[in-house]
């Protein structure tokens, strides 16, 4: 009986440091194949930086779920016949089809936000109309962006249905302005239009340049959009294309440029208005 035990026992250590060989060799292999991965996107600069991040994320990814799933079918490759297993693939995989519907459709969604080039890392974008950071890590399963508060939100790749990127090679800023109804159309014009010169020789370094390095679109006055903006008064918009890396820079600096030449020239803005009407009674 005791050399039974003594049999067990020894069956059941070597099973135990088979296990623990696996899970160091799969651990050291892991971060060997990230080092590489590193050091070859470290050397090369074939494509775009963002990209190059992006690339290196989803492949860190799937190394650390193969190293999972290889060290899943080792252990139970020591306690089970892989064989039987594989006989019974069918209504396992069945099984297991209908429990992990989620998580094939997260594999799925981040496989088509990389192939389908929808963001990369480092890019701001707003997801589903709602949550709005910058990208930090793009994953098989998970997509982690970084909100301009500080909180790290980290959503399914299933869960995501809108993606609104704000860096994809160039942007729009569009400034709506609202002044009173007693403004003279021609003085806001020509407020406008010195608002948009000053836009062009202070902050032209923002604007998207062309092969010839001159701009695509500079700062100009697109004109009168809304003849009663809400009850407020008149509105004009003032356009300009610039790059993605500085656009939230470029349009604070058009919001305070418009408002300093509006304050120049004497050009009073749209203002909240409260209508109250009483009634009274006959006899009053």
């Amino acid at each position: 009986m005791e050399q039974f035990v003594d049999i067990i026992r020894g069956l059941f250590n070597q099973k135990t440091v088979l296990i623990l060989v696996s899970a160091v060799v799969l651990f050291f292999a892991v971060m060997i194949i990230r080092k590489m991965i590193r050091s070859f996107f470290t050397r090369t600069s074939f494509i775009e930086e963002r990209k190059e991040k992006t690339l290196e994320a989803m492949l860190n990814s799937i190394v650390s779920y193969g190293a999972v799933i290889a060290f899943i079918i080792i252990v139970l490759s020591i306690w089970v016949d892989i064989g039987k297993i594989l006989a019974g693939a069918g209504i396992i995989g069945v099984i297991i089809g209908f429990g992990a519907q989620s998580l094939i459709k997260d594999f799925f969604a981040g496989i088509f936000l990389l192939y389908e080039k929808q963001l990369h890392k480092g890019d701001y974008i707003t997801l589903n109309n709602t949550h709005h950071g910058i990208v930090e890590d793009v994953g098989l399963r998970f997509l982690k962006i970084r909100e301009w508060s500080g909180k790290l939100l980290t959503i399914s790749n299933g869960q995501i249905k809108t993606i609104e990127n704000y860096n994809f090679d160039y942007m729009r800023v569009i400034e709506h302005v609202t002044t009173n109804f007693r403004e003279d159309p021609r003085k806001v014009f020509t407020a406008l239009e010195a608002a948009c010169v000053r836009l062009n020789d202070e902050i032209g370094m923002f604007l998207k340049k062309d092969l010839a390095k001159k701009p695509i679109e500079p700062f100009k006055v697109y004109g009168m959009n809304s003849l009663n903006d809400q009850f407020h008064g008149y509105q004009y918009t003032i356009t300009g294309v610039v790059e993605d890396l500085v656009y939230w820079t470029a349009s604070k600096e058009t919001r305070r440029i418009i408002a300093e030449t509006m304050f120049d020239h004497n050009i009073a803005m749209a203002e909240q208005r409260v209508q109250v009407q009483s009634y009274s009674s006959p006899e009053e």
